[in-house]
């Protein structure tokens, strides 16, 4: 199946974008969603995350206390690395799961990390969803409330915009109204499904 690449940093739009395919019914696989499954209480990487940096990384109802996982990692690259060796396979296998049981014409996988980790080779095409930095923080955060130096550091730690639009196949840019996001999406749609139609397991034909 021909599987589209979607992301963009934060505040660009993704959800945006992915909501305006998901209209179409294209099926949509989300990596956030996937890396909040394969942490869930019962599960082999919650076990290992509460084995490795102790008991109080679990809350009360078994469920993860990811601030304060965040704490640890953000600040011990060991720590991190260890999370994300132990992550990143139990996340690739949940999302490729997911994309195989799609039965829409293409299906769709919304990644914020697409282009920095494996993810990419599970898809055949990257879009992304393109704004300026100013407009990045603007919007992220009216809608996260967080502060502004909060949503910088984000930026900061997320593929830079050229880096990310040199990689790009597809580029959406998201700094117009919900109409003009629309209509971009409907061209790009259009275009998929003509790829979709003559995709094979080699690739395009």
């Amino acid at each position: 199946m021909f599987v589209l690449g979607l992301t963009g940093g934060i505040g660009s739009g993704k959800s945006a974008v992915a909501a305006c395919f998901k209209e179409y019914g294209i099926k949509v696989v989300d990596a956030d969603i996937a890396a909040r499954r394969v942490v869930e209480p019962g599960t082999p990487s919650l076990q290992a995350i509460a084995e490795h940096f102790g008991p109080q990384l679990l809350q009360d109802d078994g469920t993860m206390d990811r601030a304060a996982l965040r704490a640890i990692v953000f600040n011990d690259e060991q720590q991190r690395l260890w999370l994300e060796q132990l992550l990143h396979p139990a996340i690739g296998e949940w999302i490729a799961t997911e994309l195989a049981s799609a039965t829409t014409p293409y299906a769709i996988l919304e990644s914020p990390l697409l282009l920095e980790t494996a993810q990419r080779k599970s898809t055949q095409r990257a879009l992304v969803v393109d704004v300026s930095e100013e407009l990045q923080i603007e919007r992220a955060t009216a809608r996260d409330n967080n502060s502004r130096e909060q949503i910088e550091a984000i930026i900061a730690a997320q593929l830079p915009r050229k880096e990310r639009l040199a990689l790009a196949d597809d580029v959406i840019d998201n700094s117009g109204s919900l109409a003009d996001l629309q209509g971009a999406v409907d061209a790009l749609h259009q275009q998929y499904l003509k790829i979709a139609a003559t995709f094979d397991a080699q690739g395009p034909a």
